[in-house]
């Protein structure tokens, strides 16, 4: 089974304004006073509704956009949300839906490219690294807890498809979040995959990325795949029916690029999204339905975690939760009613 198939069936750097952009981003020193200034120079910039934003990721300037309610006037204290959309994404697409639907329920809500991807810096462009979007979610992290607009003791994830996996890391290992939540997680461990995709199909993809991380590292050559195509081949991110990717009405908007970095196969098969469960403390909430992918994984996850934690099923498709209503706008209110009556961080 393909996993389109599988998802149907189923040290902080002080902040400065980057210069001829107006755009927040980072600077290497900065006196405290010098810092105090550029700070409020930075709320000044921001404004109710959508603000393009800069901020830096392990030497990676990362792009995004932070949503902020209609009604925001400076000298709030808003929650925050850090969104992570599915793999493969851009944040034109289901983050952004999200991040602006919670600011219009009182949050400050970031979505953004991650490194290697739209545009934000990076290379190998399209590589899904785990690792590296684990650490870039911290750093957005960071990054809100700069703003002057933010309650840094109320910043919340949310995670859709695979970006559950990598925010429920970030919440087994950052105690700066203070709750997170998941919409269609896709929580894979290696059992899981080779029960969807068979033994065989796995290994040759894992294969074909060990060969590509190979003639990357000799050339610097990227070996590339489809993201998605409608055509069966085994190496490509994603196959089947154009129902959200492929869809120019849905998935596929200009800025989302088709392309996948077949290296990338090696570290996402070894992702095990389940193994932190044991570790996380932090308040969940898993908003699903048996028409998502894997809805025993979450079961698992949501069983294993001993931190507060609420289930809610519903109903729909696992794209459906992507764009189409009324599966957004149920997860949308679960979730800022979640985070807003979880308790604020004490750490």
């Amino acid at each position: 089974m393909n996993i389109l198939s599988a998802l149907v069936a189923l040290s902080t750097l002080p902040l400065v304004l980057s210069p001829g952009l107006g755009l927040p981003t980072m600077a290497a020193t900065e006196s405290p006073t010098s810092l105090a200034a550029n700070i409020e120079a930075i709320a000044s910039t921001l404004q109710p509704g959508s603000n393009r934003v800069t901020f830096q990721s392990e030497g990676e300037t990362l792009v995004g956009t932070l949503y902020l309610p209609a009604t925001y006037q400076a000298g709030d204290a808003l929650p925050a949300v850090v969104v992570a959309g599915a793999w493969i994404t851009v944040k034109e697409q289901m983050a952004s839906l999200y991040a602006q639907k919670l600011s219009e329920q009182g949050f400050a809500a970031l979505a953004f490219d991650f490194r290697y991807y739209g545009e934000s810096g990076g290379t190998p462009r399209q590589l899904e690294s785990p690792a590296a979007k684990v650490q870039d979610i911290k750093n957005a992290i960071t990054y809100l807890e700069s703003l002057p607009m933010v309650d840094s003791d109320r910043i919340s994830g949310l995670g859709i498809c695979f970006g559950a996996g990598y925010m429920a890391q970030v919440a087994a290992e950052d105690p700066r979040l203070n709750a997170f939540a998941t919409v269609a997680a896709w929580m894979h461990d290696a059992e899981s995959l080779d029960q969807l995709f068979g033994s065989e199909v796995i290994d040759q993809r894992m294969q074909a990325g060990l060969a590509a991380q190979r003639r990357y590292a000799e050339t610097g050559i990227v070996d590339r795949v489809p993201a998605f195509t409608t055509a069966a081949d085994p190496i490509a991110a994603m196959t089947g029916e154009p129902i959200y990717y492929g869809n120019p009405t849905r998935g596929s908007i200009p800025a989302w690029r088709n392309d996948y970095a077949v290296m990338s196969w090696v570290e996402w098969i070894q992702f095990d999204a389940l193994a932190v469960a044991p570790q996380v403390h932090t308040p969940a909430l898993f908003v699903h339905s048996d028409g998502s992918a894997l809805p025993e994984n979450v079961r698992r996850f949501y069983n294993a975690m001993p931190g507060p934690k609420q289930l809610i099923w519903t109903e729909g498709n696992h794209f459906d939760f992507y764009d189409q209503e009324p599966a957004v706008n149920t997860a949308v209110a679960a979730i800022a009613d979640y985070f807003q009556t979880v308790p604020s961080s004490s750490r």
